[in-house]
C-alpha cells in the first residue's frame, strides 16, 4: 500500500512517519493484517534515510501497532485498527457546499437488502439463492483470459454488440417486440435506461405523469431533473388516460405487470394511452421490469409494437429474472433518439461492464438464460399459489387479493390503513411493503404487498402465519380508520419503499 506522509508540520521526519501512519491505523484507513512498505522502498519514496523509517517502525512495533514477521514484512497488528468505515467517529460537519434544495425531497435510499429478515416477503426481490452460479462463473472466466483482452478497454456506449444482438432475438420471440441489435441500448439497470430517456426528453419545468399508486425511483428521477411529476389514478385497466394533465411531456407506465397492484393494462386502455400521446406529442416510457414471469393467461401486446407514431420507449432488465448485482438492463428507443440516448448515454458514465455483457450474451445464445426462465418461473407460480390460497383462507375478513398473472408480487387490499400492519410486522421479523408507501400523493388505496421471489415456499407458510398474529393484536386495539377509493388526482408526496 501507498502511504502518503506530510512533512510540512515542522516534526522531524521520523516523528511524522510514526504520528501519521499511528493515525492511518487509528482512523481506519490502514486495516489490521495489511502490509506496511518495506523500509527500504519506503524510504526511497520518502527521500529520507532507511533508519529514519526503521526507527518509526521499531517505535510502532514496540507499542503493539506493528508485528514484524521474518521473510514476510511488517504488518498492522490486530486490536488496533478499526473494521470498517461505519466503525470510524463521524467528521465534523462543515456548511460550506449545500446540496440542491430538490435532494432534501428524496428519501435516503436502503444501504442494501441484508441481514435477511425472518420472513422475506419484500417486493422485487428475485431469489438470488437460485442464481445459477456455475455457469456465470465459467461465463466470466472465459471472458477474463488474456485473449480476450479487448474487452478490457472502453467499449461502445450502445453496449457490446453480441448482447445487443442476443437481446433482439430474446425479446422478438418472448415479448413480441419486433427491433434490431442497432436499436438496442444497453444500460446500467432499468433505472439509468428512465434516467437516459428522461435527460434526452426533459427540460426543467416539463409535466410528467407517473401511476399512482406507482414505482418511486422514477418519480424521484424526474423531480430531481427539475420536471413537475404528478401522480395519475391507476384503475382496474391501469392508468386513468382521461386524467393525464394537459400539457404532459411524457409518460411512465409498467402496463404489463402495473406496479406494485399487479394488474395488467387492458388493451382498450393501451390504445387509448397511444392515441393520447400522439395527439398531445407526449413520449412513453413503458417499463416491462418481470414479465418474463408470466403464469396463465396470453400477455398483451406490448405498446411498443402497438406504437405506430414512434413515441413508445420500451424498457427492460435483467435484475429480476437473474440479479440486481449485475446491473444490467436495456431500452429500445425510437430512431428519432437513439443518437440523443447514445449521447447521454457516452456523458454519463461511457459504457457498461464489457465482461459481464460478453457473459451475459453467451449465456443467452446458449440457451441457458430461457431455461432459466422455465426453471424459475415454475417456482415462482408455485410461491404465487401458495400465497394466494392462504390469503383466501384465513385473510379473507381483512384482505382481498388483486388478480395477477406474472411477476414476482401480488397485492391485497384492506379497508383500513395497512401501514400499521407492515410497521407491526417489521417488528416481529417479517419484512413486507404497504400499499400506501407507494403513492405518488395522499394514498387512495390501503393493502399489502407480498414479494415471493426473495422467500423459499417452506417459509410461506409459517411467515403468513406470523403476519396473521401481528395483525389481529393489532385490530384488537384502537379502531383505524377505513379507507376508500379515491380516484381524484394527487401532487407528489413521500414514499419511501421501492420495487428492489
Amino acid at each position: 500500500m501507498d502511504i502518503h506522509i506530510d512533512f510540512e508540520g515542522g516534526r522531524g521526519r521520523r516523528d511524522e512517519i510514526y504520528r501519521q501512519i499511528r493515525a492511518a491505523i487509528l482512523d481506519g484507513r490502514i486495516l489490521a493484517g495489511e502490509a506496511l512498505p518495506p523500509t527500504r522502498e519506503f524510504a526511497r519514496r520518502l527521500l529520507v534515510s532507511r533508519n529514519t523509517v526503521s526507527a518509526a517502525y521499531d517505535r510502532l512495533t514496540a507499542e503493539g501497532f506493528l508485528i514484524g514477521k521474518v521473510g514476510a514484512g511488517t504488518f498492522v497488528q490486530a486490536g488496533f485498527a478499526r473494521g470498517s468505515d461505519e466503525d470510524r467517529p463521524p467528521a465534523p460537519e462543515v456548511a460550506s457546499l449545500c446540496p440542491a434544495p430538490v435532494w432534501d425531497t428524496v428519501p435516503n435510499p436502503p444501504r442494501g437488502f441484508a441481514p435477511a429478515p425472518d420472513f422475506d416477503f419484500r417486493s422485487g426481490v428475485p431469489d438470488v439463492r437460485r442464481f445459477p452460479f456455475d455457469t456465470w462463473r465459467r461465463l466470466t472466466s472465459n471472458q477474463l483470459r488474456e485473449t480476450k483482452s479487448g474487452g478490457m478497454t472502453y467499449g461502445d456506449p450502445r453496449g457490446h454488440a453480441g448482447l445487443r444482438a442476443a437481446i433482439a432475438r430474446h425479446i422478438g420471440v418472448s415479448r413480441d417486440v419486433r427491433a434490431e441489435a442497432g436499436d438496442i441500448l444497453v444500460t446500467n439497470g432499468a433505472q439509468q435506461a428512465v434516467d437516459l430517456v428522461a435527460r434526452v426528453l426533459l427540460c426543467p419545468g416539463d409535466v410528467v405523469a407517473v401511476e399512482d399508486p406507482g414505482y418511486p425511483p422514477p418519480r424521484f428521477l424526474f423531480d430531481t431533473l427539475g420536471a413537475k411529476t404528478i401522480g395519475v389514478p391507476v384503475d382496474d385497466e391501469g392508468i386513468v388516460v382521461d386524467l393525464i394533465p394537459s400539457g404532459c411531456r411524457l409518460v411512465y407506465v409498467t402496463p404489463s405487470h402495473q406496479f406494485p397492484l399487479g394488474m395488467a393494462m387492458s388493451l382498450n386502455r393501451r390504445l387509448e394511452l397511444l392515441t393520447w400521446a400522439e395527439r398531445n406529442d407526449a413520449a412513453i416510457i413503458e417499463d416491462d421490469y418481470d414479465t418474463e414471469f408470466r403464469y396463465a393467461g396470453r400477455p398483451l401486446e406490448p405498446l411498443y409494437s402497438l406504437d405506430t407514431s414512434h413515441r413508445v420507449v420500451y424498457v427492460g432488465s435483467f435484475s429480476k429474472v437473474l440479479s440486481p448485482a449485475l446491473r444490467l438492463g436495456f431500452l429500445v428507443a425510437p430512431p428519432s433518439l437513439r443518437d440523443a440516448l447514445v449521447k447521454a448515454k457516452f456523458v454519463t458514465d461511457w459504457q457498461s461492464p464489457n465482461p459481464a455483457q460478453a457473459a451475459l450474451a453467451e449465456f443467452i445464445d446458449s440457451g441457458g438464460f430461457a431455461g432459466h426462465i422455465r426453471k424459475m418461473r415454475r417456482e415462482y407460480e408455485t410461491r404465487q399459489q401458495l400465497i394466494l390460497k392462504i390469503l383466501r383462507r384465513d385473510f379473507a375478513d381483512v384482505l382481498t387479493p388483486i388478480a395477477s398473472s406474472a411477476g414476482l408480487h401480488l397485492s391485497a387490499l384492506s379497508e383500513c390503513d395497512a401501514r400499521p400492519y407492515a410497521r407491526a410486522a417489521r417488528n416481529a421479523g417479517i419484512s413486507l411493503y404497504a400499499l400506501e408507501f407507494f403513492a405518488a400523493g395522499k394514498p387512495a388505496r390501503s393493502g399489502l404487498v407480498f414479494g415471493y421471489g426473495a422467500i423459499p415456499a417452506t417459509q410461506i407458510g409459517p411467515g403468513l402465519h406470523r403476519l396473521r398474529a401481528v395483525m389481529e393484536k393489532i385490530d384488537k386495539g384502537v379502531p383505524r380508520e377505513r379507507t376508500g377509493f379515491d380516484d381524484g388526482r394527487h401532487p407528489r408526496g413521500p414514499a419511501v419503499a421501492s420495487r428492489g
